[in-house]
């Protein structure tokens, strides 16, 4: 009898420190998750309203001129204004972290992030807060083999989370319909602004496949070639759109389950 007491207290005493360590793990993810929607939605109150009308490279002319009676900026003062005006509209942001290097959003989705850069230190994101505070939910970053303001293709890395947040909307791509709705992708940097066209969405096998599309940041005319060979290759749908030599791109990847280990990837080009 004594042995079955003993047994019987023991179970109870584990099954007791499994509901306290199962209460502590649930508070946890609670709070990171209310913390990582807070944060979001104050650092995208921080990004100031910004004038980029100025950025028009056609000026039009008055009424009755021929021509019009301004000159337009030159290609060099464009880019340098534009990178002036997205540095003002993200200075805060930048301010408070300088590992800050974009923002990125796809309308009528919950993607709507601040973009982050460690090339010192890859991955630092992945389970980082804008804040530097531990978060399953980290924050979207780039690739550390991507060079920001020179690379032609930039990787981008988020998490898929089961509340629909993060990069979990990318993998509604896999419907076509999805796509037709949502064909265009917003991603700012400190050097200016940009709008994406999704060209092709893709699932992969990280175990199986022997495409490393994230290899694949800064490439000369063959390589870009056989990067869009492969994208097509692997593509769920044809959007009817296609990237050449000289078009930038950002490319976005999360985890999908299809396979084990797998990832949802879609990529855009530069409009």
């Amino acid at each position: 009898m004594k042995i079955k007491k003993i047994i019987g207290i023991a179970a109870i005493v584990v099954l007791c420190g499994i509901a306290v360590f199962s209460g502590v793990v649930f508070h946890h993810q609670y709070q990171d998750q209310k913390n990582s929607a807070q944060q979001f939605e104050d650092l995208s109150n921080m990004i100031a309203d910004v004038d980029k009308s100025e950025l028009d490279k056609e000026p039009v002319p008055e009424p009755g001129e021929d021509e019009p009676v301004s000159e337009t900026l030159s290609e060099e003062e464009l880019a340098a204004r534009e990178a002036e005006l997205a540095m003002e509209k993200y200075r805060a942001l930048f301010d408070q972290n300088s590992d800050f290097v974009g923002w990125i959003s796809i309308d009528g989705t919950n993607i709507n992030y601040p973009v982050m850069w460690t090339p010192n230190n890859p991955n630092y994101y992945l389970k980082h807060s804008f804040e530097k505070e531990y978060s399953d939910y980290g924050v979207p970053y780039i690739d550390e083999d991507c060079v920001m303001g020179e690379s032609n293709n930039y990787v981008i890395y988020g998490h898929h989370m089961k509340n629909e947040t993060m990069f979990h909307d990318l993998c509604n791509y896999a419907s076509k319909d999805f796509y037709d709705e949502h064909p265009i992708i917003k991603f700012d940097t400190l050097f200016g602004f940009g709008e994406y066209q999704v060209v092709a969405v893709f699932r992969f096998d990280t175990n199986n496949d022997t495409f490393r599309y994230n290899q694949f940041t800064d490439m000369d005319e063959e390589h870009f070639k056989n990067f869009m060979n492969s994208v097509h290759l692997r593509q769920l749908y044809d959007t009817g759109v296609d990237a050449e030599y000289g078009d930038h791109l950002i490319t976005l990847s999360t985890c999908e389950y299809t396979y084990t280990n797998g990832r949802f990837v879609v990529v855009a080009k530069k409009v």
